[in-house]
């Protein structure tokens, strides 16, 4: 029987804010570098002051999950580093499969962030005959209508959208049926989600006209 523990973390997870997780993702390539050049000690100021971070905002994001520093002696670099890794569930391998291999989907299957770690892109699919049967990388594009054969035989957990907009609530439907776990959805467009499979939107487009605001 799972420990009282364990379900009391889950439920903190599912009311953590999408800017925290942000965060705490950060907080960890931060530790990872630290890793690399053999510190194994730091505080929240010295953190802060070397990736220009806020050691009040790193203290309260890291104190919804437990005590890990010392008062004047700081975090155990290593220790903070497993447990943010675990907490963002990352101390295990998730598969990708991408959804559309034009230029984007092209370019994302061999994108080293997709193909590091914990993430591995291990199926592509598209519905043009053209691209069906095509090597990008290691990985033979297979056709969309064979879509919950691929998830099956890849084990893919996690589904890419990098289809027009106006494919994309099919395709996220489709993925949700072929039984992925979530979605991350290039697709200039939102789609409607189901509350069993979460979804995030990356729009570039967004951030571009952000920056043209500031530059008026």
């Amino acid at each position: 029987m799972a420990d009282r523990s364990d379900h009391r973390e889950v439920n903190e997870l599912e009311e953590v804010s999408p800017l925290t997780l942000n965060r705490l993702s950060f907080y960890l390539r931060c530790l990872r570098h630290l890793q690399e050049s053999g510190v194994s000690r730091v505080s929240s100021q010295e953190m802060a002051q070397r990736y220009h971070l806020s050691a009040t905002q790193i203290r309260k994001d890291l104190a919804q999950f437990g005590e890990f520093g010392i008062r004047g002696v700081g975090y155990d670099v290593d220790a903070l580093a497993t447990h943010l890794s675990s907490l963002l569930g990352l101390d295990r391998h998730h598969a990708l499969l991408i959804v559309g291999m034009g230029n984007l989907g092209s370019a994302l299957a061999q994108y080293l962030g997709f193909n590091y770690g914990s993430f591995r892109v291990v199926a592509a699919v598209d519905n043009d005959p053209r691209k069906i049967g095509r090597k990008v990388a290691n990985l033979t594009v297979r056709s969309s209508a064979d879509l919950k054969e691929v998830v099956r035989e890849s084990g893919a957990e996690i589904g890419v959208l990098a289809v027009p907009a106006e494919a994309a609530q099919e395709n996220y439907d489709a993925l949700a049926d072929a039984g992925i776990k979530g979605v991350l959805n290039f697709a200039p467009v939102r789609v409607k989600r189901r509350t069993n499979v979460p979804l995030k939107n990356v729009d570039l487009r967004i951030n571009l006209e952000e920056l043209a605001f500031f530059l008026r």
